[in-house]
């Protein structure tokens, strides 16, 4: 079965190859803007089903994984930050709270939608404007949700990491996508005859 990731981001195809399955990434090219009074939960959900469906429309014959994360701050969504003074802000604003960041997977294929989230807290440390500003000259993480890439040095942001798939949080839950996978027949300990 053809597998195709609906996704741009170099950290879930990272993630994915992990599992050994061959696969393809297309972009599903949509807007990821809120909508008004959208929960971060509802956003992501929303988006994660979204690329998933955007994809298949082209690719029907494939089973696709979208999945999507939105950062969620005391019920508010956070977004990329795009550049350093908003990734600035947006850590002066975590520094010794807690944030949750919400990841959704959708396995898409015909008819069939498989859903999953899963939720990763994160207590940050407080920060100093010196740690922040540092840390933003050294992994510019602007083009990942609340500014923190967790698999490199933005470990050192937090006091505390929970969730139940260790992956969630770079942005591709590999426990939960593993579990949707094989509900669709795709058993990544299963051998694969060679070509």
């Amino acid at each position: 079965m053809r597998l195709i990731l609906a996704s741009s981001s170099p950290y879930r195809r990272e993630l994915l190859q992990r599992l050994a399955l061959p696969f393809e990434a297309i972009a599903p090219d949509l807007d990821e803007s809120p909508l008004p009074g959208e929960s971060p939960t509802a956003l992501a959900l929303r988006l994660a089903q979204q690329k998933a469906e955007h994809v298949l429309a082209r690719h029907p014959d494939a089973l696709v994984i979208g999945s999507d994360q939105v950062a969620d701050f005391q019920g508010t969504a956070v977004g990329k930050p795009h550049g350093f003074e908003a990734a600035r802000a947006q850590l002066r604003r975590f520094s010794g709270q807690t944030v949750l960041f919400h990841t959704v997977l959708c396995v898409a294929h015909g008819e069939r939608r498989l859903v999953e989230e899963v939720s990763t807290e994160c207590r940050f440390l407080p920060l100093t404007d010196a740690q922040i500003h540092h840390y933003l000259q050294a992994e510019q993480p602007y083009d990942v949700a609340g500014s923190a890439k967790i698999e490199r040095m933005g470990v050192a942001l937090m006091e505390s990491v929970r969730s139940d798939d260790p992956t969630a949080l770079i942005g591709l839950p590999l426990i939960a996508l593993c579990r949707l996978l094989r509900q669709c027949g795709i058993d990544p300990l299963q051998p694969r005859p060679q070509p």
